[in-house]
């Protein structure tokens, strides 16, 4: 019985027919073949924003978590462009990646097969939504391009939720992590979602690292549980305050977040949404290694 073409199939020939990203991909084909994914129109309203715990390669390795990110992706219109604030890219003053049509991809990982350093995404040109997103920069206040690829924090998820790479993307810098200025700068992004543009912050709800004990990978450590329960009852809540507060208020801090790159794309995503207070949508939880995967979208 003939099956359904991948569609990357050509950019990730090293990845064997029996690898669960395979096999996703076979999935995502048949559900295009049976459904094609409506594009969005200007009747559908803005998009969310979202906030998506992003993985790394072994993101490619989990049935269960693609499959929860591309049906989320699935949920919704398909967007006309993306745009990704990513903990990967800490710049000052806010710069964006290259525009130009198959920009090149930031391995920024390291100690994973060989086949993670050979993937490609090569979405289309994006200089449209780069000169929309300048548009909404305050009056003399320049972004520039950089000649610098998507970073992992951006491909690894979108490979798997839009994996025909058939949508322009662009990055944003990450440029400070004071909660207010991020939350000022998802407001200029939010004119963008009634455009037909995905906003998503890229973090990971807890992210620390080096304090997972690995050879026990179904443990959940006090402190990222902790820290995860205090963040899903204050975005449920709207309570910007308390998540704005996280530096002194969030418990297992040190733990769940040595360094807070992670946690601060969320103010970008907040700060998009049409009311910033209102409580999100939680699409995705659980835990990867002891990492909360918590994900959520804001109206």
């Amino acid at each position: 019985m003939p099956t359904t073409p991948d569609p990357t199939a050509a950019a990730d020939a090293r990845v064997p027919s029996a690898h669960p990203f395979a096999t996703h991909l076979r999935l995502v084909a048949a559900a295009e073949a049976a459904e094609p994914h409506r594009p969005w129109q200007p009747s559908d309203g803005p998009l969310p924003a979202l906030f998506v715990s992003h993985g790394a390669p072994p993101l490619f390795e989990d049935g269960p978590w693609m499959a929860q990110l591309h049906a989320w992706a699935r949920s919704l219109p398909r967007p006309r462009a993306i745009l990704v604030v990513s903990a990967h890219w800490e710049e000052a003053p806010a710069a964006i990646t290259a525009t130009a049509a198959a920009t090149p991809l930031v391995y920024d990982f390291g100690g994973f097969h060989p086949m993670y350093y050979d993937m490609r995404y090569a979405t289309p040109d994006a200089s449209a939504v780069a000169a929309r997103l300048r548009a909404t920069l305050p009056g003399g206040e320049r972004l520039h391009e950089r000649q610098r690829g998507l970073d992992h924090g951006a491909w690894v998820p979108l490979k798997v939720m839009y994996p025909a790479a058939d949508i322009p993307v662009v990055q944003l810098s990450l440029p400070t992590h004071d909660p207010e200025r991020l939350l000022a700068l998802g407001a200029r992004l939010r004119a963008l979602r009634a455009e037909g543009v995905l906003v998503i912050g890229s973090g990971f709800m807890t992210h620390g690292l080096r304090h997972v004990d690995f050879r026990h990978p179904e443990r959940v450590p006090s402190w990222s549980a902790e820290f995860d329960a205090w963040a899903a009852r204050a975005l449920a809540a709207g309570d910007l305050d308390e998540l704005a507060g996280y530096a002194s208020r969030a418990p297992g801090l040190p733990f769940a977040h040595p360094t807070v790159e992670h946690f601060s794309p969320l103010f970008v995503t907040l700060g998009a949404a049409s009311d910033p207070a209102a409580p999100v949508t939680t699409v995705i939880e659980g835990y990867m290694v002891g990492l909360s995967k918590r994900s959520f979208q804001a109206a």
